[in-house]
């Protein structure tokens, strides 16, 4: 299985995940200069969730969610905002964190740190 790979299982199964939970996924992979926001989706609450999902296949070096380190929020932020700008949407908005951990391909765990920025 490739990096590629690995990384879209892990937003196949963040969605799968969020809607388990009641979220309506909105988009995906969602562009705005240099960046990206792997999920957005509207909690059960009502708020604008913008996720960012970190797969890995093994966790020998930690969580995949400490890969999401100050230069890449500020980046998402921005994206976040470009967003926000195009829907007209100025309610409440949160940045989760979905660390997926795969062995041998089968899901070990789904972690979601909500409100996990800044």
């Amino acid at each position: 299985m490739t990096h590629l790979d690995i990384g879209k299982l892990g937003e196949t199964l963040a969605v799968g995940y969020l809607e388990e939970k009641g979220y309506r996924v909105i988009r995906q992979n969602f562009r705005s200069g240099k960046g990206e926001i792997d999920l957005i989706a509207w909690s059960p609450e009502g708020c604008l969730v913008f996720a960012e999902v970190k797969t890995r296949s093994l966790d020998s070096y930690g969580g995949p969610e400490e890969a999401v380190d100050r230069k890449k929020q500020d980046m998402i932020a921005r994206t976040a905002g470009s967003f926000m700008e195009q829907i007209g949407h100025e309610g409440e908005i949160r940045f989760d964190i979905i660390s997926v951990l795969l062995a041998r391909g089968e899901v070990k765990s789904i972690r979601h740190a909500e409100d996990a920025f800044f």
